[in-house]
């Protein structure tokens, strides 16, 4: 299993508290009793997201179990203000979404490079009592305690966003056609579950244009149920602007296990269904054109094609296709 890649992260956090306004009076050599010139307390520190598009995973903050943001100074004599506490920033991929670990609530969705969110704001500084000074009150001798810190266990999901998603069972073949029509290197291997982590590729088109694909562990039937590797990677697919199904053409019957896949899909999120999606029968190579004729025949008015990418059949048409869909609405 590739231990690289990191989706699912719970980190406990605290802003900074605000710090506490001063009680001073002014004293000098040749002015006994100065006005009050206590300063204001500086403001805590934020807990800050911010999108990073060259990040892909949650991985460098694998180890990260708790993030503090520094305290705001003390007021002090002068009417000097105290030092603001620094932010502590937590860089994220694009496609993070960021929520209350104890009550599920979405704080906010990370899905463009440089986005920042302010998780927990720091208290503010108290004022120093040379703010409360008035003409019939001229020597106050009491000033505010800055505001305390906020605290939350912080959950950070990751869901991968690509333009095309792999919607497959295991062994049917997404690995390999990423491979072929990427750079990535996914493992591939004739068994079962050879995927366990989403792999990213991106895929290059005519006249210098690309599009992203992420390959998605395969789904088993109850995977909505959390069966398999189920609810975990599922997630993903809804950041996933198409869906590109795969049944291998060795499948018993190509038409009901596409329909086993929209099945799990409807039960985990019905919204998915109102996505593109485009059906690709793999491993093709091994049919013969009486055979693809009667496949099409049980997929009518189900957009469809046959590929196969180890003799790189249909590869180009697949591309021209899913590139139609992207374009259909602009």
């Amino acid at each position: 299993m590739n231990s690289n890649f990191v989706d699912y992260i719970k980190i406990y956090c605290r802003s900074g508290k605000g710090g506490a306004g001063s009680v001073h009076f002014r004293r000098e050599k040749y002015i006994a009793k100065g006005g009050p010139d206590g300063g204001n307390g500086g403001k805590g520190g934020d807990i800050i997201v911010v999108g990073n598009k060259n990040l892909w995973t949650l991985l460098h903050l694998r180890y990260t179990r708790h993030l503090y943001a520094e305290e705001g100074g003390n007021g002090s004599s002068a009417c000097s203000t105290g030092a603001d506490g620094l932010d502590s920033l937590l860089e994220l991929p694009l496609g993070t979404i960021c929520k209350d670990y104890n009550t599920g609530e979405i704080l906010c969705e990370v899905t463009e490079h440089g986005e920042r969110h302010v998780l927990l704001p720091g208290g503010r500084g108290g004022m120093g009592n040379e703010h409360f000074k008035t003409s019939t009150h001229q020597a106050p001798d009491y000033a505010q305690p800055g505001e305390p810190m906020e605290e939350k266990e912080i959950l950070l999901e990751l869901k991968i966003l690509a333009d095309v998603g792999l919607v497959g069972f295991p062994n049917a073949g997404k690995s390999t056609l990423l491979s072929v029509l990427s750079s990535a290197k996914p493992q591939i291997a004739d068994y079962p579950f050879t995927t366990l982590v989403p792999n990213l590729g991106i895929v290059s088109y005519r006249d210098n244009l690309s599009f992203a694909m992420a390959d998605i562990p395969g789904i088993i039937e109850g995977a909505h149920e959390g069966k398999g590797l189920g609810l975990r990677f599922l997630r993903h697919i809804e950041r996933n602007a198409i869906l590109l199904f795969l049944v291998p053409a060795t499948s018993d019957n190509v038409l009901k296990e596409y329909e086993i896949l929209l099945n799990e899909l409807r039960q985990f999120n019905p919204e998915l269904l109102d996505k593109d999606r485009l059906l690709a029968i793999s491993k093709s190579d091994l049919l013969d054109q009486e055979l693809e004729e009667m496949i099409s025949a049980e997929l009518v008015g189900i957009p469809h094609l046959f590929i196969s990418s180890v003799a790189q059949k249909g590869l180009t048409k697949l591309k021209d296709e899913i590139w139609t869909l992207f374009t259909k609405n602009d």
